[in-house]
């Protein structure tokens, strides 16, 4: 049966917003009616726009200038309100979202992230599936414990609490909750105020990979190569960029000084542009694409300090048969084993002997990199992610209908 999806989200989907915008595509692919209103932040990334616009029968954009999340924050901040869920407030939205309505009958709204949480006040008479995608109150907790910098532990300290109460009532509010892995779905049944509806509302869908766009490549391998991907605006990113070039590389360069590190990804902050200082360091910035750094590369190396979630950077790179060295805390999400894809190693000398293992022996890279692919095609497919995520929204579509029901019998027997 095919839907009619209003799908509601704080940023444009897009290559760096993968999940709504993988989610977008497979649902149009599998013949669901989408439409699409996004919050157009400043400077956001729109290389997908195109793609949505084909994918979905409406797209409706509203601009959210820079002024407004300041001034959302402001007024959030003597409140219970998170300056996370603030952020995204829109007059603009909310009317766009009543008028989407009186026009289109809908069967189901999804509401992506706790920046958009917000948005769906505006929201009548539809049940409502929310997308926290994580545990903000568990990714808040570790950044003050291992935050890069004062500003970021800051701003966890500042949030948190509210955070924790905001995120504890979500299963009153919504009739499910997604969340990307078994941690984020354990840290909010913990806090949740509803603990009897937690085990049929809170769910776990992870990120998939797109496994037609991310895939081996034939593209020659440039020897001692060592890549970290990401969006390296985002503290988290680099701390781990920083960790991998002044704690690990140096211990690699000791055995093989020709080794190179390539750092790709959008928006490094200043402290990673100082990095380049040294020659065999590439800060790229952003780039069109990722995936030739990926395939070029003999090793894709991951040192997270502390996350939340799933990190996608494994999955592309396991995707393209890139071996993959991660820390512990960024593959905790998943259902790996040591050597399955990806070699463990939790400190700096672990990890640089990991990579030298895989630039030496191609024999344990093809390994590596062929178990990393036959690993993402079992359990990170978008095709059968959308497929449960459909099956989500039945569910609560037939609760609705029945709970519609009953209300219409309650007072006909009045």
């Amino acid at each position: 049966m095919s839907l009619r999806i209003l799908f509601i989200t704080p940023y444009l989907p897009s290559l760096i917003r993968v999940r709504p915008y993988n989610w977008i595509k497979y649902l149009a692919r599998q013949g669901h009616q989408i439409t699409l209103l996004a919050l157009e932040p400043s400077g956001e990334d729109g290389s997908g726009l195109d793609d949505l616009r084909t994918w979905c029968h409406e797209v409706h954009l509203v601009s959210l200038p820079r002024w407004r999340p300041f001034g959302n924050a402001l007024r959030a901040i003597p409140s219970k309100t998170p300056l996370q869920a603030a952020y995204s407030r829109s007059p603009e939205m909310a009317a766009l979202i009543r008028q989407t309505q009186a026009k289109t009958k809908f069967e189901v709204v999804h509401v992506e992230h706790l920046r958009g949480s917000e948005l769906s006040q505006a929201v009548n008479g539809l049940p409502i599936v929310f997308d926290s995608v994580d545990s903000i109150t568990l990714l808040f907790e570790r950044v003050l414990s291992e935050g890069p910098n004062w500003r970021s532990r800051f701003l966890a300290w500042l949030d948190l609490a509210r955070t924790r109460h905001y995120e504890a009532s979500l299963l009153n509010r919504f009739a499910r909750v997604l969340v990307t892995s078994p941690l984020d779905k354990e840290a909010l049944a913990k806090i949740s105020t509803s603990p009897v509806e937690t085990a049929h509302r809170l769910v776990v869908l992870p990120n998939g990979v797109d496994l037609d766009y991310f895939r081996p490549l034939d593209i020659p391998l440039e020897p001692a190569t060592v890549v970290f991907t990401g969006k390296m605006s985002y503290h988290a990113n680099i701390a781990a960029a920083l960790d991998l070039a002044t704690k690990v590389m140096p211990l690699v360069w000791q055995k093989i000084p020709t080794a190179r590190l390539i750092i790709a990804g959008k928006d490094p902050s200043p402290q990673l542009h100082a990095l380049a200082a040294d020659r065999r360091i590439e800060i790229t910035g952003t780039v069109p694409d990722l995936r030739p750094y990926l395939a070029k590369a003999v090793v894709s190396v991951t040192p997270i300090r502390y996350g939340v979630g799933i990190q996608n950077k494994v999955l592309e790179a396991m995707a393209m048969a890139t071996p993959v060295v991660s820390s512990p805390q960024a593959i905790s999400a998943l259902q790996l084993r040591d050597q399955e894809g990806v070699l463990v190693a939790e400190t700096p000398t672990a990890m640089s002997e990991a990579i030298l293992r895989l630039i030496t022996d191609e024999t344990l890279r093809q390994q590596v990199g062929q178990a990393g692919r036959r690993y993402v095609e079992t359990y990170h497919d978008w095709n059968v992610i959308t497929e449960n995520l459909v099956a989500v929204y039945q569910e609560v579509m037939g609760e609705w209908a029945r709970l519609r029901i009953g209300e219409i019998a309650r007072l006909r027997m009045v």
